[in-house]
């Protein structure tokens, strides 16, 4: 999500030890935006936003990394943070090249077939060993759509929409 300037880049999922340390879900290949001294964005669960500055963060376990924020120094004050979002500023990222995108700006694409017909939103992404795979929902019904070029004919953010052609079966 993007959001006055700003892109989701994780979310707090736990606290980790006795020292504040913060277990975030990362939406991004790379800790780069992660690096000592940084501000990241760090809105609560209830909407409440603040600047947080970032003392370390190293990798934990898959999608998983550990974090380190000045001014939080004990799991007392770590816990009250989890459920919340990490932002940074969108201006710090380098553009995406050609046919690559940043996967917040492809959540909530409308996903249409080449006949037209709407199969959804993507609602997540699923990271593969291969090729990511889009979770389209559509109410109750839900679609995964391989990232490949052969499925994904077109992206258009202006619109907010992609077309697909589903390989046979899907």
């Amino acid at each position: 999500m993007t959001e006055n300037g700003y892109l989701q880049v994780g979310k707090i999922v736990g606290a980790h030890g006795i020292k504040g340390l913060l277990k975030v879900y990362s939406y991004m290949e790379s800790l780069s935006v992660f690096e000592p001294e940084a501000s990241v964005l760090f809105r609560d669960s209830g909407g409440r936003e603040r600047i947080c500055v970032v003392r370390w963060a190293k990798p934990h376990k898959r999608q998983l990394f550990l974090l380190s924020l000045e001014g939080i120094h004990d799991r007392n004050q770590a816990e009250p943070m989890v459920g919340g979002e990490l932002f940074v500023d969108k201006g710090r990222l380098p553009e995406p090249e050609d046919g690559e995108y940043y996967w917040t700006d492809l959540m909530g694409l409308s996903v249409f077939t080449e006949k037209g017909d709407c199969l959804g939103r993507i609602s997540s992404i699923i990271e593969t060993g291969s090729n990511d795979v889009y979770v389209v929902r559509d109410g109750k019904q839900e679609t995964l759509v391989p990232a490949l070029e052969s499925v994904v004919r077109d992206i258009n953010l202006e619109e907010k929409t992609m077309t697909v052609e589903l390989p046979e079966g899907l």
